[in-house]
């Protein structure tokens, strides 16, 4: 097999993008793959970068350490193409091994110090009610900027949770991996899986909690 030419930030497409203006013919391309073909392997790139850096940059947080991560993940699917069983969506192969990469990454980086969960957790009063209970979050469903500004406070706020439930959180909640993956991915149980969700979604509730009573941000 021939080595992959370099990934560049410029070869991957927007999200959802496909390639050169036309649907992608998944067969072809990964009968391409498997043949060796550095053409096809562009192809993929241009129309999966764009999904894939996505992905890695919710995992990451930073466009470096996505980029870095994209680029080991397309190799790393190259040079393993000739395992993937064509029962299944490209794409979603991908999407696993970009996960996959972008975890290695986060394990192998020194990260700053983390807040407990327990102080994100919400509080409890002697007679079992919240000591601040929630409320509604007031905000207007069709406001484009409050809906912008909300969804950049939601990232800001899942970054502030301990790595082990901001990874859970995001590959359950926002890259949709089923709790049997997610428990695969981070090698733990699937228990463990549904216990850290729990906690991280309460975690979550708790910081944004305070930024949108009353409909304020």
């Amino acid at each position: 097999m021939i080595d992959p030419p370099s990934l560049s930030a410029s070869s991957a497409s927007p999200p959802g993008a496909p390639p050169d203006g036309h649907d992608l013919n998944e067969v072809d391309l990964v009968a391409r793959l498997q043949a060796g073909d550095a053409g096809a392997f562009e192809t993929m790139v241009r129309h999966f970068g764009g999904r894939m850096l996505a992905v890695a940059r919710r995992m990451l947080g930073n466009d470096e350490d996505a980029q870095d991560v994209l680029q080991d993940a397309f190799i790393s699917a190259f040079k393993a193409i000739g395992q993937f069983e064509s029962q299944s969506k490209l794409g979603t192969w991908l999407h696993r091994i970009v996960a996959n990469a972008a975890l290695m990454k986060l394990r192998a980086k020194r990260r700053r110090p983390e807040t407990l969960i327990d102080d994100l957790l919400p509080k409890f009063l002697a007679d079992g009610h919240q000591a601040e209970p929630a409320v509604d979050w007031r905000l207007a469903p069709d406001d484009a900027m409050i809906n912008a500004e909300s969804r950049a406070l939601i990232r800001k706020c899942i970054e502030e949770l301990p790595e082990i439930y901001r990874t859970v959180l995001v590959l359950r909640d926002i890259e949709e991996f089923d709790t049997e993956a997610t428990a695969q991915l981070l090698d733990i149980t699937v228990s463990v899986v549904k216990t850290r969700l729990h906690r991280a979604r309460l975690a979550l509730r708790t910081l944004l909690d305070r930024h949108f009573r009353g409909g304020q941000l």
